[in-house]
């Protein structure tokens, strides 16, 4: 009678320890959309002021002694993406924040379609 005791409290740790092992890697799973979601949304962001200072260096007069030609247009191009780039990465206009949240709201409404789908097969 005390085996079947014993068992049955392996089989309550074993199971705890299990549910533990789901909780992490569900936390895990969590934080690896949340760290994406903000990657996105400061890439999201960083395209946008890029496209919103590109006029202004498009209305730059360029040195015809150093500039000039076809690979100032480009480097120019590649400059103002960087320019986005840093902007975004220290704090932008605010924008990452909201699309990062509508990114959460869209990935977790997908999860909870798919839990919903799966729980009526």
């Amino acid at each position: 009678m005390s085996n079947l005791g014993t068992t049955a409290t392996q089989n309550m740790i074993q199971t705890a320890q299990g549910q533990a092992s789901l909780n992490k890697v569900s936390r895990s799973a969590d934080k690896l959309l949340a760290d994406r979601s903000a990657q996105a949304a400061q890439d999201f962001e960083a395209v946008f002021i890029s496209e919103m200072i590109k006029p202004m260096f498009d209305m730059m007069q360029v040195d015809d002694t150093f500039g000039g030609g076809k690979g100032e247009e480009v480097f120019r191009g590649m400059m103002v993406q960087e320019y986005g780039k840093m902007i975004a990465a220290k704090g932008g206009i605010g924008i990452a924040a909201q699309v990062q949240a509508e990114l959460l709201k869209t990935q977790e409404q997908s999860q909870q379609a798919t839990l919903a789908k799966t729980a009526t097969e």
